[in-house]
């Protein structure tokens, strides 16, 4: 069997999904072939603006026929790529000759390595893998989360009817995407309010998409996309054992697991932990959610070596290009290889994953044509919009001070249960910020960022409870 297109994607996640659409636009009478290996692919809905550059969205699960037109889809899993000659090969032996390729595989989770007890070790990346954590969960009472970033954040919020033992390398909890003062005012609203944190907590049914995945759980050949912002709000992430239900998270801070032994009599796993004193601790637990990140999917072969960055990523260049002639990759599974902007850096999260896959339907778009395109302005200015813990969280700039050395001052302002604002100064100019709850600040910092304006004859004042500087500096 063989295929032809003008413009070839691959992997039905965020990333890709996003290229194919802009394709759709920006060239709308040539051929675009998804290549995903599920039915269900993600696509970003109720885009809504933040600042004048920084969006929040929802991520959908969609079936492949729902796509915008002009967009045919294959369900299938790319087993080589022919750059020379301009044609990829799938698993089961469909030739797709092309023009032009663009690699969105995304990411796979770095799970922790444990040969005797793996059945018991699982990781959270698609939705597969939590329909799967949903299933284990209605029998366990004890459940270890090894991980400090968004989804283990995510979880230790969300699981309930279950004891959670939450084991961390860091000195704070959620280090990934806060500071030390962000993560103890997440924890003191969460001991004052229970399970109910935030304002933004209030328990919110998100309707179920009428398509799903449940299905492909005999297929363990697919691979669903990676899950997207409020993807917990989705399942029952409760456990079997009700008595626990209002307990928190127990937080083993700089620890990591030293060894796992599964007990022959129920099966259940014994971890020693291994904390930061060298002192050791024993517990007991059903099963264990390693969130420890995730790796560049590379699970295909290329005629010639994709040139590959430190980090395992496809090095790409501002208009996503690789090394290879017509190959250009998005999202997860790549690396920025370009002299990034002053207030830009790569964090491979949803927001970027939908930001790389436009530009590189963009850049792609313009090839074809024989047109000149430029890079996006949001590779200007890094901005993130999440939730943790219940509470809103924008994320701007270099909002814990990444790549600025020790020549920043720090400026904070916390109101307990409400709201947590951080400014990193750097000579009297803010370069990031972190704002937590509603602060409607979002715009003012993006501007006083990308503006560079100088806000030392302001000093301390800047966060004055009492000086609206959203009014001023508008």
């Amino acid at each position: 069997m063989s295929r032809e297109c003008t413009f070839l994607v691959v992997g039905g996640g965020i990333a890709g999904v996003s290229c194919a659409e802009a394709l759709a636009i920006c060239a709308s009478n040539a051929s675009i072939l998804l290549l995903t290996e599920s039915s269900i692919v993600k696509s970003v809905t109720n885009l809504v603006p933040v600042a004048r550059y920084l969006h929040k969205f929802d991520v959908r699960e969609t079936n492949v026929t729902d796509l915008s037109a002009g967009i045919t889809t294959i369900v299938d899993q790319l087993e080589h790529i022919n750059s020379s000659e301009h044609w990829a090969r799938t698993k089961t032996g469909i030739i797709i000759k092309y023009r032009y390729i663009c690699l969105c595989t995304g990411g796979a989770p770095k799970l922790f390595n444990a040969a005797k007890c793996e059945e018991r070790i699982i990781g959270i990346r698609d939705t597969d893998s939590v329909l799967e954590l949903q299933r284990r969960l209605a029998s366990a009472k004890d459940v270890l989360i090894l991980g400090n970033g968004g989804i283990a954040s995510e979880l230790a919020h969300e699981l309930h009817d279950v004891n959670v033992h939450w084991v961390i390398k860091d000195a704070h909890i959620s280090a990934t995407f806060v500071d030390p003062g962000a993560a103890e005012f997440f924890q003191l609203a969460k001991s004052e309010t229970g399970e109910e944190l935030g304002a933004a907590a209030v328990t919110t049914a998100i309707k179920r998409m009428r398509y799903s995945e449940e299905e492909q759980l005999q297929q363990q050949s697919k691979r669903g996309a990676a899950l997207g912002p409020d993807w917990h709000r989705n399942f029952d992430l409760a456990g079997g054992d009700a008595a626990s239900s209002r307990r928190l998270p127990k937080v083993y801070y700089k620890s990591h697991i030293k060894h796992i032994e599964q007990l022959p009599i129920d099966g259940t796993l014994q971890v020693t932990l291994k904390h930061e004193d060298d002192s050791q601790e024993q517990l007991n637990c059903d099963f264990i959610v390693s969130a420890t990140g995730v790796q560049p999917r590379l699970d295909f072969t290329t005629d010639v070596p994709l040139q590959l960055a430190e980090d395992g990523g496809i090095n790409v260049d501002e208009m996503m290009r690789s090394n290879l002639c017509d190959v250009y990759a998005a999202g997860d599974v790549c690396t920025s290889a370009w002299d990034p902007a002053q207030h830009w850096f790569q964090m491979r999260l949803w927001t970027q994953a939908r930001q790389m896959g436009a530009m590189a339907g963009r850049s792609m778009a313009a090839q074809f044509e024989g047109e000149t395109v430029y890079q996006d302005f949001c590779f200007e200015l890094f901005g993130h919009v999440t939730q943790l813990f219940g509470f809103p969280v924008v994320l701007l700039g270099r909002f814990n001070g990444q790549g600025l050395g020790r020549d920043y001052e720090l400026l904070v302002r916390c109101t307990r249960n409400k709201e947590y604002i951080k400014f990193v100064l750097q000579q009297g100019r803010l370069r990031g910020a972190i704002l937590i709850g509603d602060t409607d600040l979002a715009e003012t910092c993006e501007n006083l960022i990308l503006n560079g304006t100088d806000l030392e004859p302001y000093g301390d004042d800047i966060l004055n409870p009492n000086i609206d500087i959203e009014d001023y500096f508008d």
